[in-house]
């Protein structure tokens, strides 16, 4: 049997955008030219790819097995075929998925989208959001950058160390904490909440105020930063954050800052990648660009910038 390649590019298109139309309007092809594409890949795999759902289609349970295999391959031959080549942004036609923290992406998207649609107007950017750590879908390229704050536990997954964040209280205005000063006993005494996806009620502050030899109470757990601080805004319930990713809503929400009286490391923030785009000119452009987006954040700088270094290890 005799392969046409160009039909892996073809179904990558057709599986990432669920559409005839979709795909065709990628690829700048016609819809009727991808639609014979479609029919050539049905005839080659003897599967539906996709499948009519009312208005909508659907991939098969095929074509979702082998979606990550495909776009693989797809990446790894634009890699090998453009390896030499100089990088054109303004010609570069390219969908990123990037998986940050809710408060980051709330903090620095705006700039990242805009940044990229002036030099790589024909870039496009999924902005996905966080379910929690799963270096998987790094692994099966269905994220192409990720934010963390810790080390990644997989080999293949490379990390870079864009900036440290300090932890702060938020509470609202008026609040009884922002009458004098700040103490342990005063913090631990209030009512807490936590910023979990799982709904965690614990975090490594009770452990250093049990170091203290006191508690907190946590009366509850929110998904997200913005749930947090919207919380804060409207209850009497402290919340602790990183400063410079929230300093931005919490600016907007009026809502006041104070010290955390409990000694703790700073939170670092890491970006993520898969290996296989460490020589990829156009992933390297996007990292660099969300690298300097993210470091905007934590101004006025502490030490003279200097180019953060990339690890190929946890």
């Amino acid at each position: 049997m005799q392969l046409d390649l160009n039909l892996l590019t073809a179904l990558d298109a057709l599986l990432e955008e669920g559409s005839v139309a979709g795909a065709a309007a990628r690829l700048h092809v016609t819809p009727p030219a991808m639609s014979r594409s479609l029919g050539r890949i049905r005839k080659a795999t003897g599967d539906q790819i996709l499948v009519r759902t009312g208005r909508t289609m659907v991939p098969t349970t095929r074509a979702l097995a082998m979606r990550a295999q495909v776009h693989t391959l797809v990446q790894q031959a634009h890699q090998l075929l453009s390896a030499q080549q100089e990088l054109d942004l303004a010609a570069l036609d390219r969908v990123f998925t990037v998986r940050w923290h809710d408060a980051l992406t709330a903090s620095s998207g705006t700039a990242l989208i805009a940044a990229v649609r002036r030099q790589a107007p024909g870039v496009r950017l999924r902005l996905s959001a966080e379910p929690g750590t799963d270096d998987t879908e790094l692994r099966r390229g269905e994220v192409d950058l990720e934010s963390s704050s810790g080390t990644p536990a997989l080999p293949d997954i490379r990390h870079r160390l864009v900036g440290r964040d300090r932890l702060v209280v938020t509470v609202r205005p008026g609040h009884p904490l922002t009458e004098g000063p700040l103490s342990l006993k005063r913090y631990a005494a209030a009512e807490h909440l936590t910023v979990s996806r799982r709904g965690i009620l614990r975090d490594p502050i009770d452990d250093a105020l049990t170091a203290h030899g006191l508690e907190r109470r946590v009366a509850a757990a929110g998904p997200t930063a913005a749930f947090a601080l919207q919380l804060a805004l409207d209850t009497d319930l402290v919340v602790t954050l990183p400063d410079a990713v929230t300093r931005r809503a919490r600016e907007q929400l009026g809502l006041a800052t104070l010290p955390l009286p409990v000694p703790l490391p700073d939170v670092p923030l890491y970006l993520l990648w898969h290996q296989r785009y460490d020589n990829d000119p156009a992933h390297a452009w996007l990292r660099d660009l969300a690298t300097e987006t993210i470091q905007a954040l934590f101004t006025p700088p502490t030490t003279p910038h200097q180019p953060l270094a990339d690890h190929t290890g946890p």
